[in-house]
């Protein structure tokens, strides 16, 4: 019996369809929310004001290093992932989280 499963991003917001994933942290807490272009784009500009006033301390390089990096296994690995997902049925964005149900799905098939 074939099983089709699909994973829709709903904007946290809105309620709306999300197309993405934005991670902030604030406190020591770190979050993640999920949000239509245009709600990601309102949060950034919010936070642009403060963000352009702040250190940073950590958190994602400016500017990547050439050659290979460390999570490009992980990355491969998440591209096949995407691929078997699309060939089963899932609806799978180009980019951003997958989803643990898709990672599961693909574990228990391979």
């Amino acid at each position: 019996m074939a099983q089709r499963v699909q994973v829709i991003l709903v904007d946290d917001l809105s309620g709306g369809e999300a197309s993405q994933t934005v991670e902030f942290a604030l406190d020591g807490v770190h979050y993640e929310i999920d949000l239509s272009d245009e709600n990601a784009a309102k949060l950034r500009e919010d936070f642009a004001s403060w963000i352009g006033q702040a250190r940073r301390s950590g958190g994602r390089r400016q500017t990547r290093r050439k050659g290979s990096s460390a999570t490009s296994g992980r990355s491969d690995e998440l591209a096949k992932v995407r691929e078997w997902g699309r060939e089963n049925g899932f609806q799978v964005s180009s980019r951003g989280r997958v989803s643990q149900e898709l990672q599961d799905a693909y574990a228990a098939a391979h």
